[in-house]
């Protein structure tokens, strides 16, 4: 069993996670959005990427909006972050019954990032 100071670590750790994730992707958003206003989207017409592919790529070229859409997608990563090391927190206190129910959180997370990255 953990002690009260080890738990709090964690959550402290787990709020840092937040923070620093929250203050990253709106970091790289509003980089993305003053290169927009600087030298336009970088893509034809209204289009913008939707692949990771297309993401690095238009990141490589420096196009604003794939900075913008890495800072969404960095955004949306930090709170499967946080489940994750909430997984290794409960599996630190042997608490196995809420390891598989974060577990089956992150898959059900996966697999929702997964099918919504296939549409």
């Amino acid at each position: 069993m953990q002690s009260h100071e080890e738990t709090r670590k964690v959550e402290l750790i787990i709020g840092k996670i937040l923070r620093i994730g929250v203050s990253i992707s709106a970091i790289v958003i509003l980089i993305g959005v003053a290169l927009y206003f600087m030298n336009g989207s970088g893509y034809v017409g209204n289009s913008f990427p939707r692949r990771f592919s297309a993401i690095f790529n238009g990141l490589a070229a420096g196009k604003s909006y794939a900075v913008i859409m890495s800072g969404v997608f960095l955004l949306i990563l930090t709170p499967v972050l946080r489940v994750v090391v909430s997984i290794y927190a409960f599996y630190k206190e042997h608490d196995t019954l809420y390891v598989v129910i974060t577990t089956i959180v992150l898959v059900i997370l996966m697999f929702a990032m997964f099918m919504g990255y296939r549409s």
